[in-house]
């Protein structure tokens, strides 16, 4: 494991080191005659270990993880994973030939727009050259980051970029690498992820909590407070919303929370998230919850959450009664409901002749309902909930609907990461991973291992990125395919 592999990220832990390295970083930006000429284009200077402009000579390491070509020249970033710097080279040219880095604290979707660090040109006499090193990430501000080299040819127009990559601290293995990437979605000023979703943020925390809590690396929990912080008070307050899945999600994210910190303000806020649904159950096809405050809708993710949140309210508060009594009759609603098909499979919820309304058969109505048997047997001891889950799993991870060569494939899967779908199957997994664990044969760890290894061959690019499809090929990337390929990494290393 690299040294220093645990470092926070915004946290006060700084170290007499990198404290020095900021006032060396600070006396650099008031002096302007101490600033090196390759620096001028730098907007604001980083200092962790140590400032940006370090020369690469000092590098301990010298790794290159992505490189790429421009008439006949050989454009490569080089990273130094011990200190977590990078610098670029260009070769194989001529002198005048121009070479720098850009850097991005938001997986490379922006940059500074003319900010070339450390740009400099090849000079007389030589065939290459290379920038100064600069730091991957900022610690102290902006959080995770990652560094492309770009170059050109002499005076010519084109330029050439390679992909984006950073260092391996925080990303020593598939699932820390894949959260280090997700929290480069993470907005500091809004606590959210990516483009300030709603409840697919509260699954992007819980991803990260979940991760946290099963590789050991306690890097992003300053995530937990701060997105509570800033949102508590949002919409309905306490993370209630009028969508009432949206609602338990968030409230399912704070049970996760409490786990990780035992901070009784996450277990009341998952408790009045589930007071607040509990509010919309009513008669209509016989009881459950329905979807929406204004839309009567009685679906199959709304009611399977609701079941989870409170089965697992039940399993942390010492005496309770009212949140067990509900759990109990959720399931025993949902049950015979209709919603569960022939083929044991979820279909998305209820007509309005309350029979089940054949509509798709999504990954995450196959997996949030084995979380909530599973959180349901834990309160109960009834062994009954455990062969239905079975029942239900077996079907799912057996359906050619639902499998792709034994890979998870959601129905309708797009290309795209920007859709609430993209969100689907880590829930799937997360659900399938809290059964397979109850079970003493754990009958899905190669399942779980499958998806996981087929995503990271398959499915990434080199900044540990992924995409929608796990078994390839890579389409695009975004935080709600990170989210889902990062519980599907997790999920295989808790089992």
């Amino acid at each position: 494991m690299p040294r220093h592999q645990h470092r926070p990220r915004g946290t006060r832990e700084r170290g007499t080191r990198t404290l020095l390295a900021a006032l060396a970083c600070l006396l650099l930006s008031l002096v302007p005659g101490l600033v090196r000429a390759d620096q001028a284009h730098a907007a604001t200077a980083v200092c962790n270990t140590y400032c940006d402009g370090r020369d690469p000579a000092a590098a301990p390491a010298d790794r290159v993880p992505v490189s790429t070509s421009i008439y006949s020249r050989t454009i490569q970033l080089h990273i130094d994973d011990n200190d977590a710097m990078g610098w670029a080279s260009i070769g194989n040219g001529n002198a005048g030939d121009e070479v720098w880095l850009d850097r991005s604290f938001d997986g490379g979707a922006t940059w500074a727009s003319g900010s070339k660090l450390g740009d400099t040109t090849t000079p007389s006499g030589s065939r290459g050259w290379r920038t100064l090193m600069y730091n991957v990430d900022d610690w102290n501000n902006t959080g995770v980051g990652a560094l492309r080299a770009c170059g050109k040819a002499g005076d010519r127009p084109e330029i050439a970029c390679t992909a984006w990559a950073r260092s391996n601290w925080n990303a020593w293995s598939p699932s820390t690498a894949a959260a280090t990437t997700l929290m480069m979605s993470w907005d500091r000023g809004t606590g959210l992820f990516g483009g300030n979703g709603w409840w697919t943020a509260a699954n992007a925390l819980t991803s990260i909590i979940d991760n946290v809590r099963t590789s050991g690396m306690p890097s992003y929990t300053y995530a937990v407070s701060r997105t509570y912080d800033l949102n508590v008070n949002a919409r309905e307050g306490q993370f209630r919303n009028d969508y009432l899945d949206d609602t338990a999600w968030w409230g399912l994210a704070w049970v996760d929370a409490y786990d990780l910190t035992g901070d009784s303000r996450y277990l009341n806020t998952a408790r009045a998230d589930a007071d607040h649904m509990f509010s919309y159950w009513n008669g209509t096809c016989g009881g459950g919850v329905q979807w929406n405050e204004t839309n009567g809708y009685k679906n199959a993710i709304t009611n399977e959450l609701y079941l989870e949140l409170n089965a697992a309210l039940h399993n942390r508060i010492s005496g309770d009664s009212v949140y067990l009594g509900r759990a109990r009759s959720e399931w025993s609603w949902f049950q015979a409901s209709g919603m569960i098909n022939g083929s044991h499979l979820i279909n998305d919820g209820l007509s309005s002749a309350c029979v089940n309304n054949g509509q798709p058969t999504y990954t995450y109505n196959q997996g949030v309902v084995l979380g909530g048997l599973t959180e349901l047997y834990k309160a109960t001891g009834d062994s009954t909930l455990l062969t239905t889950a079975r029942t239900l799993a077996n079907a799912s991870t057996s359906a050619t609907s639902l499998n792709s060569g034994g890979v998870l494939h959601e129905p309708g899967e797009s290309d795209a990461c920007d859709n609430d779908g993209a969100s689907f199957k880590g829930a799937y997994v997360r659900g399938l991973r809290d059964l397979d664990k109850q079970l003493s044969d754990h009958p899905y760890n190669g399942y779980l291992d499958t998806q996981a290894n087929a995503a990271h061959a398959g499915d990434r690019n080199a900044l540990d990125a992924y995409g929608p499809h796990w078994n390839g090929p890579l389409t695009g990337t975004g935080y709600g395919c990170q989210q889902s390929a990062l519980d599907a990494l997790t999920a295989s290393e808790a089992t």
